[in-house]
């Protein structure tokens, strides 16, 4: 009979300073992990609150009194001989100076600069909460009227959306060289924006551009090394838990995992659900939104289950679409 793994909920903080830096501690030889750096905390205890166990750690590991803030995001994660769950907590002030009482090294970190220090597993997905956008907005298909569906976008990147995924799988299969139009338009509006933008399966026109790219899950099959350069930012759609680990080993940047919830254009179809949502999530680092029936609204349940956002379409979009005709009559 297969022995259930022990589960440890441990919980961790986010601790700035006058500068923005977090603080990153590294596990001291002789621990699980041994060298890597993560954010600090501990286990807790029975009887103890979140808050309650994360200030003791905090005073017992570095010599502070903290005031422990929100939960950030809460990271399911299975080891080999364990399954945890990473509860990360905002620390909002704190009195002292920190120092490593059991030995460990500390060091403040700027956020941009988080990715470039090895951490175990659970750690990872909170580092994509800190530094990715927490809404991902994918374009519907523009239908025949090309200007408003720019005229949304431009409305979408006022409202703040700042990672966008250029996706219109009909008119690049009818009409490619009307979608390369748009999609060039598309990202010059984006990057006077300040947004990030990725182009949705077309590595080579992503290329041309210099933009990211968001692949499907069937490229993921295919692809043994980044289809782009380095410094372009690389998505993918995720169905399976075999979808997630391809993903990571491409070195995807994140993945979106879906469908989570029914959605209007899918009836009937097969849901993950959260569980499942989570259940995949603890299998791999990867950061990973959530997607499929989801809006802005369920980003706190996204991150209870191990989220670091949301992507969606419908919910994000801000303007009605005519998506009647035939598109190759704007070709």
């Amino acid at each position: 009979m297969e022995v259930p793994l022990r589960s440890i909920h441990v919980v961790a903080g986010v601790i700035r300073d006058p500068r923005g830096r977090i603080l990153l501690a590294r596990r001291s030889g002789g621990r699980d992990l041994a060298g890597l750096w993560e954010f600090p905390g501990g286990k807790r205890e029975p009887g103890e609150s979140s808050e309650q166990a994360l200030a003791r750690e905090l005073k017992e590991e570095l010599g502070i009194e903290a005031e422990v803030g929100h939960t950030l995001i809460e990271v399911p994660q299975q080891y080999p001989d364990k399954r945890i769950r990473l509860e990360v907590r905002d620390v909002l002030r704190w009195k002292g100076s920190p120092r490593g009482r059991e030995g460990q090294a500390l060091t403040w970190v700027a956020p941009e600069r988080l990715g470039r220090y090895s951490m175990p597993p659970a750690d990872r997905p909170v580092v994509g909460m800190l530094r990715q956008p927490p809404l991902y907005l994918v374009t519907p298909e523009p239908g025949l009227d090309h200007a408003a569906w720019l005229a949304g976008l431009e409305t979408a990147l006022e409202a703040g959306h700042n990672r966008v995924q250029l996706r219109a799988p009909r008119l690049a299969a009818e009409a490619a060289g009307t979608w390369r139009t748009l999609v060039e338009a598309a990202v010059a509006r984006c990057r006077e924006a300040g947004a990030e933008v990725l182009l949705n399966r077309d590595i080579a026109l992503a290329a041309a551009l210099g933009v990211g790219v968001h692949l499907g899950s069937e490229q993921l099959a295919t692809l043994t090394a980044p289809p782009l350069p380095a410094g372009l930012p690389m998505g993918a759609s995720c169905h399976t838990l075999e979808d997630l680990r391809a993903a990571q080993a491409l070195g995807c940047d994140f993945a979106g995992l879906g469908s989570v919830q029914a959605t209007a254009s899918h009836p009937g179809a097969p849901t993950l659900g959260w569980d499942g949502f989570a259940r995949m999530r603890e299998q791999v680092s990867l950061p990973i939104y959530a997607i499929g029936g989801l809006g802005a609204d369920d980003l706190a349940e996204a991150r209870r289950h191990g989220a670091q956002g949301i992507a969606a379409i419908r919910d994000f979009w801000p303007a009605p679409l005519d998506l009647s005709g035939d598109l190759r009559a704007s070709a």
